[in-house]
């Protein structure tokens, strides 16, 4: 394409574009002419990113960026294109469009720009419900990655955020929630709208909730995005319950998880796991008997376990040995004396309530030291004389 094709195109498309927009359009011309390609990139993101230029992206991307995309940074040729893919007409356009990227990017010295790429071919995938297609790309990306000392953030939130995704629709809650949570710690939450935010949070909860592999909830008890919970939804909806039943998971506690019940039985996917809810509430019951005990005292019969959790008497050995196997606890059984022998618990995120029980623990031992200091100081005094 010769200069003036370019000349005429641009004075085409900067008749199209909105006002705002024309003074921008004015510019590429003159960066391209002069050849000064990284503030010709620049001035294009600009551009892709006004919502006023998007019925321009797609011809934008074909017409002009192509001309020099081999001279421009690569990861942000994949952006523009990102942007542009936007406008196609369906996904399978789009699919085509993403692989047509995947290939222009694909050399040895842009493969941050290969992985974006080939993740962004991944995504398209899963809109169209090809989740095996989507796995072998991930998988590609996930190796190209390994590969890496250091990579753009925003690749690293490409590759969890697409891999949620991906565990979302196999419903393997434990890998989606841990992607997840990966995603969020690449990017900046404030830049998510508030009802991304919330959809994201509602996810993250029931998530942990319902997976196999996640009885410590901390590290989402935590993140700032469970804050969204508490903020009305914009249909009047209000999940503040949610965030209620994670506290309550976290401390154990049954009264609360009863009150609590109404909230899972309305939810179709927390009513499917309604028995393994309850299996879960009875191990934080456990495991916040053990912990609220100090260290010597940790010698705990059935019964009193039983009386801690509401578990019936015949099932608390089999509740022990879960806690045992799923390293919440560490210990043995006497089986014949009906004793368990706890002499650890997993750690786990406090609230209030259980600091307050925690700080007068350290009271009790530090009274107790005290105590011990003057027995041995008053029946020592001969030997301290001497």
């Amino acid at each position: 394409m010769n200069v003036d094709t370019i000349s005429d195109f641009l004075a085409d498309q900067r008749d199209a574009a909105p006002e705002a927009l024309q003074p921008l359009v004015l510019d590429f011309e003159t960066l391209w002419e002069r050849k000064l390609w990284h503030q010709l990139t620049n001035q294009l993101i600009e551009f892709f990113n006004h919502p006023g230029s998007a019925p321009q992206r797609l011809q934008f991307y074909k017409v002009f960026v192509l001309k020099f995309a081999d001279k421009i940074n690569q990861l942000k040729l994949v952006d523009l294109a990102l942007k542009a893919a936007t406008q196609c007409r369906d996904n399978q356009e789009r699919l085509s469009f993403m692989e047509a990227v995947v290939k222009k990017v694909d050399h040895e010295d842009s493969q941050d720009a290969l992985v974006f790429a080939t993740i962004a071919v991944a995504r398209v995938r899963l809109d169209l419900a090809d989740l095996d297609g989507a796995q072998k790309d991930l998988q590609r990306a996930e190796r190209v990655l390994d590969g890496f000392d250091a990579v753009e953030t925003i690749v690293h939130a490409a590759f969890y955020g697409a891999n949620a995704d991906y565990y979302q629709a196999k419903m393997d809650f434990g890998s989606y929630y841990r992607n997840a949570l990966l995603y969020l710690a690449c990017i900046d939450i404030k830049q998510l709208s508030p009802a991304e935010r919330r959809s994201r949070a509602y996810d993250l909860s029931v998530a942990a909730l319902v997976s196999t592999s996640i009885y410590n909830f901390g590290e989402l008890l935590l993140h700032p995005i469970l804050d969204a919970l508490s903020e009305p939804g914009a249909d009047g909806s209000d999940l503040k319950w949610l965030r209620d039943l994670l506290f309550a998971f976290n401390r154990g506690d049954l009264v609360a998880y009863d009150t609590l019940v109404n909230h899972i039985q309305a939810n179709p996917l927390l009513t499917k796991h309604s028995r393994q809810l309850r299996e879960k509430i009875y191990l934080a019951a456990l495991t916040e008997a053990v912990f609220r005990r100090p260290p010597h005292d940790r010698a705990m019969t059935f019964d009193t376990i039983a009386a801690e959790t509401k578990v019936r008497p015949d099932e608390i050995e089999h509740l022990i040995m879960k806690a045992l196997s799923l390293g919440l606890l560490r210990g043995t059984i006497d089986q014949v004396d009906e004793v368990a022998h706890i002499n650890w618990v997993q750690p786990k995120v406090l609230d209030m309530a259980q600091i307050e029980n925690m700080r007068q623990r350290l009271k009790d031992w530090d009274s107790s030291v005290n105590q011990l200091g003057n027995w041995i100081e008053t029946k020592g005094q001969d030997v301290w004389a001497a």
